[in-house]
C-alpha cells in the first residue's frame, strides 16, 4: 500500500493514446485481471458476457454527455458549461479568464450571460437572460488528450449505446464498447452519475488524503437498489458507477434509492462494500481514477498489468480498449 501519488504512476508512449474509436465498438481488446491467482489475460471485448456468472448483475451509468463547450459570438471567449446551478445559471469553465471577471458579458447566439461569482478554483457562476442552445451553439468537449477537435463521427461514439440522462461533460468510457448486442445478453440495470472536467485533473498533492476530490451528482433508483441488493455478484462498468455505490453504501447496506452528489475518493486500502468485479477503461497516471482501481486489485498488480498493456500495444483512454478486474 502506498500514499504517496508519485507511486502512481507509468510511462506511456504517445502512440498508444487512442485519439479515434475502432471501427466497431465491440473489437476492443479486452485485459483481463484475476485478483485471487494474479494471472492476466488478453481477450477481446466481445467476450466478456462469457466471464459473467448466474446473479451477476452489470450496473452501468445512463448519463448522456451534453455538448458543453461553447464559443462567444465574437469567438473570444470560450466557455465549458460544467453544471446547471439554477434556471439559465451555469457554473463554466471559462478561457481567456482576464476578460470574464465579475461583470464580464458574454453573447450566445441572442442570449446574453453575466459572470456572477469567480469560484476558489477559477470557475465562474454565469446567469443568462434566457436558455442557452447548446444543441445548436454547443460542441462535444472531448478530452484534452485527444489533442483535436470534435467531428460529426464523436457525436455518437463518444456516447454510449444506452446514454438517455443529459448532463455529463464527459463519457463512462468503460461503457463506449457495448453494442445493443451484447447489453442484450447481459442482466443489467442503471445509474446515474453527470461526469464532470475533473476525471481529467491529476492528483497535485504529494500525499493522497491532502487531495481534494470534485464533486459530482448521482442517483440510484429504487428499481436498481433492489436489483443490486439481490445480486450475488455487482460487476461495474466503469470508475463512476463504482463511485456511485460505494457512496450509497457509505450510508448503509441494504441499498436504498438516493439522489445526490459524491466526493468519494477512492484509493488503497479501501474496502469495497457493493462491488464485485468492474470493467475499466486504461487511464492517466497519477489520476484518481488508476487510484480507484489500485484499490480493488492491488497497485503492483495494476502497474505490472499496465506494464504489459504497454508492451503488447494496448490502446489507452476513452477511446482505447479496457480492462476487467475479476
Amino acid at each position: 500500500m502506498s500514499l504517496h501519488t508519485g507511486d502512481y504512476d507509468y510511462p506511456l508512449p504517445e502512440d498508444l493514446i487512442a485519439r479515434y474509436p475502432l471501427p466497431r465498438r465491440e473489437d476492443s481488446r479486452m485485459m483481463v485481471l484475476h485478483r485471487a491467482s494474479q494471472e492476466i489475460e488478453h481477450r477481446r471485448f466481445s467476450d466478456f458476457p462469457s466471464y459473467l456468472c448466474e446473479g451477476d448483475l452489470v450496473v452501468l451509468n445512463d448519463t448522456k454527455v451534453i455538448p458543453a463547450r461553447v464559443f462567444s459570438n465574437d469567438g473570444r471567449i470560450e466557455l465549458l458549461f460544467i453544471e446547471a446551478v439554477r434556471e439559465n445559471t451555469w457554473k463554466c469553465l471559462v478561457k481567456p479568464g482576464r476578460k470574464m471577471r465579475i461583470g464580464a458579458e458574454v453573447s450566445v447566439g441572442e442570449t446574453k450571460g453575466r459572470v456572477m461569482e469567480i469560484l476558489p478554483d477559477g470557475e465562474r457562476i454565469v446567469s443568462f437572460d434566457a436558455p442557452v442552445d447548446l444543441e445548436k451553439f454547443g460542441r462535444l468537449p472531448l478530452p484534452p488528450y485527444f489533442d483535436r477537435q470534435a467531428e460529426s463521427s464523436d457525436t455518437e461514439r463518444y456516447q454510449t449505446v444506452y446514454a438517455r440522462e443529459q448532463g455529463a461533460v464527459a463519457a463512462p468510457t468503460a461503457g463506449l464498447h457495448f453494442t445493443p448486442e451484447i447489453l442484450a445478453q447481459v442482466p443489467y440495470a442503471f445509474v446515474t452519475l453527470h461526469v464532470g472536467i475533473g476525471t481529467f485533473r491529476p492528483v497535485q498533492a504529494e500525499v493522497l488524503t491532502e487531495h481534494h476530490m470534485h464533486s459530482e451528482r448521482f442517483r440510484l433508483t429504487e428499481e436498481t437498489a433492489q436489483a443490486i441488493n439481490q445480486a450475488s455478484r455487482v460487476v461495474a462498468i466503469g470508475t463512476t458507477t463504482t463511485r456511485v455505490l460505494e457512496a450509497c453504501a457509505k450510508e448503509g447496506l441494504p441499498l436504498s434509492a438516493r439522489e445526490s452528489a459524491t466526493d468519494i475518493f477512492i484509493f488503497p486500502p479501501y474496502k469495497f462494500q457493493v462491488i464485485g468485479a468492474m470493467l475499466t477503461n486504461f487511464h492517466l497516471p497519477r489520476s484518481t481514477l488508476l487510484m480507484l482501481i489500485s484499490a480493488m486489485a492491488g497497485r503492483e498488480f495494476v502497474l505490472r498489468a499496465y506494464e504489459e498493456a504497454v508492451k503488447e500495444r494496448y490502446r489507452f483512454y476513452s477511446y482505447g480498449d479496457c480492462m476487467l478486474i475479476l
